[in-house]
């Protein structure tokens, strides 16, 4: 996971890849049958491990508002919790260019995150903590969109500061409760 998460699909070369886990090239194909197949396994632990701290965080909130909130600062963390920084769900899009099937495989994480940001929005709403008329699908677009600048500012060297400085106005755009 850590070696795509660093290099992205086509980066990371099968030596890399059998070096970080020990094994031989045969071994890892008895292991995973392709580096495609891999890959998938890497993304689907990312998401179970490291996405899944951020998805917590927006879900097990009280608020739309905290869990947003909660969703972006787990996002810096996560940004910065590699030495070249990012998320691989975002950075293995522009690391993974010619391979079809892998791109697709993280453009349909990315849709359920979004999709997941959506509900836990219709949830602020239905539970009365955002107006009746906030464009749900809008704001998850938006916050999906934070998510993944915070991303890219993190690979090009933003420190926790400057990445932290982008909740505030990322929250700004919820819809504020009527009276």
């Amino acid at each position: 996971m850590e070696v795509f998460w660093s290099k992205g699909y086509e980066g990371a070369q099968l030596v890399d890849l059998t070096t970080a886990m020990g094994i031989n090239p045969p071994s890892f194909y008895a292991a995973f049958g392709s580096k495609q197949d891999a890959f998938c396994e890497a993304v689907d632990l990312y998401i179970e491990t490291v996405g899944a701290k951020s998805m917590q965080a927006l879900n097990d909130a009280k608020t739309a508002h905290a869990g947003l909130r909660a969703m972006l600062e787990h996002a810096v963390d996560v940004a910065l919790s590699t030495a070249s920084g990012g998320c691989l769900l975002v950075l293995g899009v522009v690391n993974t260019v010619q391979n079809e099937e892998a791109w697709n495989y993280l453009r349909n994480a990315r849709i359920n995150t979004l999709h997941l940001i959506r509900a836990r929005l219709e949830r602020g709403v239905a539970q009365s903590d955002l107006p009746v008329h906030t464009d749900v699908k809008a704001l998850a677009l938006h916050f999906l969109g934070v998510t993944q600048a915070i991303s890219f500012q993190a690979r090009d060297g933003a420190s926790r500061a400057a990445l932290e400085h982008l909740i505030s106005p990322a929250m700004a755009a919820l819809p504020e409760l009527p009276g």
